[in-house]
């Protein structure tokens, strides 16, 4: 007994610790741990994304290389040609040079062949020569200059482009490097070595004096395949390869010249996949990457590709985000100040507040106008800090970027995790009602969880899950439609304030991220998508007449007023998906076209996600008023924890179900391109959705329990699904943060608890502010609202949203 006592207390004291509160202490020393580290980390070794591109990476998968701490863009011909021409039509000229061996030569081939519209016949030429390609479309010019050792006539090339004043005649990058040729001639000698050193120690000057207009890359020496090599080749040897790398880093470690060894890395990765030929030239893998390292460094500061990092300057800081940065910063001053002064208070004050009975003569109501002023500031405070977190993440290179690599067990491994940890945590519930509150929350909850893990490992180019997480998305919007209509069905209020507290508990922190972020409402495209939804159902069971529970059930001609307003809706959202024209009339209207479109002014974004659910909502209210008229007529029993139907009829529709889940699991591994799923997917994304339900609520043992780990998860899915954009991934969800670099597994466990507990945070002060903001005194609520359209329409003015 006594050993059950005392496990019992341990117990106690441990639960008493893990709690959500202690979480986000633990979250908080976190981030101000990593804060620390990545400084020192900037500090100590700089934080130039080119030099971690050219100097480390590794391979994450088996042909896909990751740069050290950036992210790398995948140039097609198309883009690499439209870097050029982008970088000629803003007045620069695209001059790339190449000097060494027969491997430089290697490079030079890979890139033309790259930046030309057609393919480049090297068969003809001739060793040992000088080879060029010009494109005066592009306004491009390509050098390859036969220097295989650096000697004299090295020198002289970089001696002719300093004294030469004729534009365009220096080169904006040079490639070069050199040891094979003089391993080769001298045989390996150590003599050999000393001079390479004496002569590139005073080519090395040539490097300073051009630094201003030509960047110099020395490519670090490839290892060799010894075995494979011919007679004449044989004392070239990785040993001396390693000598001449190692010659060539000390000698220009500290001069204007970048090492280039990440591919070095790249060439002994690939070495068991893609041997050489001849066990000295480097096979087309290799070359691939080399050249797509060679382009990100010239070209992601001109085109800004969101998934190009790597050589990229940061976007800086725009007038709005400032303004908001000052607003939060005044915010946690005052809040700093608050905590302290109310900390000094209690302990100066206890005795007059004893005595006189109130502080200073306050009245009740100055208490709670005090409190109520404390709440707000703090929590604002709070929303700002975690906002700085935001920027640090995302409009900042002081946290590291990596892409996303797909590979099947990336994705199953964590679904696996997550689905277990789900079922674990199943219990019963109180609630026997069809689709009740836990259930949806559970359903939120992992639909959820499948979306990060999706969107983490970049599993959008496997088409089958493309296309389930188009289900999962248009499932939030049904839910959308369900729970509102039957919240409006069976309370009959459509008062002005529950409106606005939906409208404002969706959008604050998506508003919040638009002024901060620097992004349009629109790049969050889920807030805007139920937001618009939850405006048309209000609309719809707002119009007179008003069809509800009680109305119904006094007069039933009113169902068929509902169903009127059903075809009417279904027509409307028609004309809006055969009429382009008047779609774009309606949504292009200012100034609500700053709502629709994205950062280059198109309302495409918009129009793509609105067809593509446009009738998911329509689906989740007919659902939703098809069974409270089952319910009231008794055809549906869901007051009990029994089956909804006879053991027969649901152990069919169970079996329906399965159906029609399996159908469309059918279609999407057979539907041939995303634009062809797409096409229907509006048509065909209730069968899965309802089977789900079915399969789900039928049997009394499966709609009275639920997975809390999942439902813990749906309460704050909103929060999650935003803030993933910027703390957990990065570069706008198109690659992930790196915390703890060269780490993957554990740097998505550290990110993953952040943003989690963050996610949590915001949830907690969206509610409290929106119980501010959105108050249940019509006159305050008004007051608020004039204030907030006071600052905002400034705002919107200055940034030409409203096209004044």
């Amino acid at each position: 007994m006594a050993d059950y006592s005392n496990t019992s207390s341990a117990t106690k004291e441990i639960t008493q610790y893990l709690n959500v509160n202690n979480a986000k202490l633990l979250a908080l020393g976190l981030v101000l741990a990593f804060v620390m580290y990545h400084g020192i980390l900037h500090y100590k070794y700089g934080n130039d994304s080119c030099k971690w591109l050219m100097s480390e990476g590794r391979f994450p998968g088996s042909d896909s290389w990751q740069p050290y701490g950036c992210m790398m863009h995948k140039y097609s011909k198309a883009d690499a040609r439209t870097c050029m021409h982008y970088v000629s039509y803003w007045g620069g000229h695209n001059h790339i040079a190449f000097i060494g061996d027969s491997r430089i030569r290697q490079l030079y081939h890979e890139l033309v062949n790259l930046v030309s519209e057609g393919q480049e016949d090297s068969s003809q030429e001739k060793a040992h020569h000088d080879l060029h390609f010009k494109d005066n479309k592009i306004n491009i010019k390509i050098d390859f200059l036969w220097h295989p050792m650096v000697n004299a006539s090295m020198y002289d090339v970089y001696y002719k482009w300093l004294k030469s004043d004729q534009p365009g005649a220096r080169p904006n990058v040079v490639i070069t490097g050199s040891a094979s040729w003089a391993i080769k001639i001298f045989n390996g000698s150590a003599s050999a070595l000393k001079n390479f050193q004496s002569n590139l120690t005073f080519t090395r000057e040539m490097y300073q004096k051009l630094k201003d207009s030509t960047r110099v890359v020395w490519m670090l020496q490839d290892p060799v395949d010894e075995e494979k090599l011919s007679e004449d080749r044989k004392m070239i040897t990785n040993e001396q390869i390693d000598k001449y790398n190692k010659m060539a880093i000390t000698v220009l470690s500290s001069s204007a010249a970048t090492i280039w060894s990440s591919s070095r890395l790249v060439a002994q990765g690939l070495k068991k996949e893609e041997p050489t030929s001849d066990g000295l030239h480097l096979q087309k893998k290799s070359l691939e990457i080399d050249i797509q390292m060679l382009m990100n460094m010239y070209c992601n500061n001109e085109m800004n590709y969101n998934d190009g990092t790597c050589c990229n300057t940061p976007e800086r800081a725009t007038t709005l985000q400032i303004i908001t940065a000052v607003a939060f910063l005044v915010c946690m001053c005052i809040s700093v100040g608050l905590i302290l002064y109310r900390r000094r208070v209690p302990r100066n004050g206890n005795k007059a507040r004893t005595e006189n009975g109130s502080r200073n003569g306050q009245t009740a109501q100055q208490k709670d106008y005090n409190e109520s002023f404390y709440e707000i500031i703090t929590s604002l405070a709070k929303l700002g800090l975690i906002m700085s977190y935001f920027y640090l993440c995302d409009r900042t290179s002081f946290f590291m970027k990596e892409n996303k690599y797909y590979t099947t067990l990336n994705f199953c491994l964590p679904f696996a995790y997550v689905m277990i940890l789900g079922f674990f945590f199943t219990e019963n519930t109180d609630k026997v009602n069809m689709l009740h509150r836990d259930q949806t929350d559970e359903w939120k909850g992992w639909m959820q969880l499948v979306i990060l893990i999706y969107h983490l490992t970049g599993a959008s180019k496997v088409l089958p899950l493309y296309m389930h997480i188009r289900v999962l998305v248009s499932s939030y919007l049904f839910l959308t439609g369900f729970g509102h209509f039957c919240y409006y069905w069976d309370k009959g209020e459509f008062g002005f304030i529950r409106y606005c507290v939906v409208l404002f508990r969706m959008n604050i922190l998506v508003v919040t991220l638009c002024f901060v972020m620097n992004r349009p409402y629109q790049f969050y495209y889920f807030v805007p998508l139920v937001s618009f939804w939850f405006l048309v159902i209000y609309l719809v069971m707002a119009i007179p007449p008003h069809v509800t529970a009680q109305s119904s059930e006094a007069n039933p001609m009113l169902y068929l007023y509902m169903i009127l307003k059903f075809v009417a809706l279904i027509v409307v959202i028609s004309l809006f998906y055969l009429s382009e024209v008047f779609f774009e009339k309606v949504f292009l209207t200012r100034p609500l076209k700053a709502l629709f479109v994205t950062s280059d002014d198109s309302i495409h974004e918009w129009r793509f996600r609105w067809q593509l659910d446009r009738f998911s909502p329509v689906y989740g209210m007919l659902f939703a008023f098809g069974y409270k008229v089952l319910v009231r007529y008794k055809i549906i029993k869901d007051d009990g924890p029994g089956n909804l139907f006879s053991n027969t009829i649901s152990w069919t529709l169970c079996a329906l179900s399965l159906i029609g889940i399996g159908s469309y699991a059918v279609f999407s591994v057979l539907c041939s391109s995303k634009v062809q799923c797409n096409d229907v997917h509006s048509y065909l994304v209730f069968l899965p959705i309802i089977s789900f339900i079915l399969l789900r609520n039928v049997l009394g043992c499966l709609r009275t329990r639920y997975s809390s780990f999942f439902a813990w998860f749906g309460k704050i899915s909103l929060e999650l699904f935003i803030s993933q954009y910027h703390i957990w991934m990065a570069a706008d969800t198109h690659g992930v943060l790196v915390l703890i670099p060269s780490y993957p597994v554990l740097n998505v466990v550290i990110t993953s608890f952040i943003f989690i507990v963050i996610s949590h945070e915001i949830n907690s002060i969206s509610n409290t502010l929106c119980s501010y903001a959105v108050h249940q005194d019509i006159k305050i609520l008004l007051r608020n609202i004039i204030v907030f359209i006071a600052v905002l329409l400034p705002l919107c003015y200055f940034n030409g949203l409203l096209g004044l």
